[in-house]
């Protein structure tokens, strides 16, 4: 009788150490180990001396887009004989063709470069990927139209259609700027996420949803979207570099407004102004191409960490 008891008291444990194991194989590999998605960032940032460096260059950036207008000074006193000046104490960069800081406007033009790059990313993200799931789920004549206008817009040259907007809108606001630039930016990412939502709308769990009849917007919010998250993330990074490099093209041709601090506009007036006439001029022309290298260089090394730190796959590699 003990032994019996014995017996079924040890089936008893084994099923539920069973159970226990199969719920844990069901978590994700940080979950399991009890590690958190933030431990794992740090932890591979600890290895990857390269990704950890380019977070801390576009934390500089951040920085300076925060708090640089607010260390700096708004008047620009024109002094002649400061012209193109070398970098001495007063000066860390020199000076430009009217003796104005170049530190000063590489640090006051940041704000501007990261605010409409990030919004414009945004944008094109958010209208990219919510169209792309939405045409793959529903299909029909709806993914039809949506190809059509992609494949409409993809022929359209970028920078011709950029000039032609900005031509006929006033660019005198962050927001406006940003929409001009995503209204070309967005078909791309849409065709790759329409490919990943017809295969994610294909599993299991989908399925289920669809029988359960809880509708489009559970199904592509609750879902489908959530399983793409690291995808997204990676294709906004990216999305911000094609942002940054499109608001200096239209600052550099003259297309925006000619105002505020901008690199952008920094590289046109050293253009207009015959800035490489000058012996002396190198850092004004050198010092926003820098910046701007420095900052997209950033931007591609943290979209390549961020990929390794969703993909366990390549962190084996």
């Amino acid at each position: 009788m003990a032994q019996t008891t014995a017996t079924r008291g040890g089936e008893r444990r084994e099923a539920e150490g069973g159970s226990t194991v199969a719920s844990a194989s069901h978590r994700s590999p940080a979950a399991s180990r009890g590690v958190g998605w933030g431990q794992v960032f740090v932890r591979f940032l600890r290895h990857d001396k390269i990704g950890a460096a380019a977070f801390v260059v576009f934390g500089f950036f951040v920085f300076l887009a925060l708090f640089g207008p607010l260390l700096t000074s708004t008047d620009k006193v024109t002094d002649l004989s400061q012209l193109y000046s070398q970098p001495s104490r007063d000066h860390i960069l020199g000076t430009d063709y009217a003796g104005h800081d170049i530190f000063t406007q590489i640090v006051r033009g940041t704000r501007s470069v990261m605010v409409v790059g990030a919004l414009a990313a945004a944008m094109s993200t958010v209208l990219a990927v919510t169209l792309g799931a939405l045409s793959a789920l529903v299909g029909g004549p709806l993914d039809s139209g949506v190809l059509l206008i992609t494949d409409v817009v993809l022929t359209i040259p970028y920078i011709v259609f950029l000039g032609v907007l900005a031509t006929f809108v006033k660019l005198d606001s962050p927001i406006l700027l940003a929409l001009i630039i995503a209204a070309v930016s967005w078909p791309t990412l849409l065709r790759a996420v329409r490919a990943q939502v017809l295969s994610l709308k294909e599993r299991e769990y989908v399925e289920a949803a669809r029988v359960l009849d809880l509708g489009t917007a559970h199904i592509l919010f609750r879902e489908v979207l959530p399983n793409m998250t690291s995808y997204i993330v990676i294709n906004f990074v990216i999305a911000m570099t094609g942002a940054i490099y499109g608001q200096i093209i239209l600052y550099f041709f003259g297309l925006v407004p000619l105002s505020g601090d901008n690199w952008g506009l920094m590289i046109q007036f050293a253009f207009t102004k015959g800035a490489i006439y000058f012996t002396n001029s190198l850092w004004y022309i050198m010092s926003p191409i820098v910046a701007i290298c420095l900052l997209q260089l950033s931007l591609v090394l943290i979209s390549r960490s961020l990929e390794e730190i969703f993909n366990p796959r390549l962190r084996e590699g």
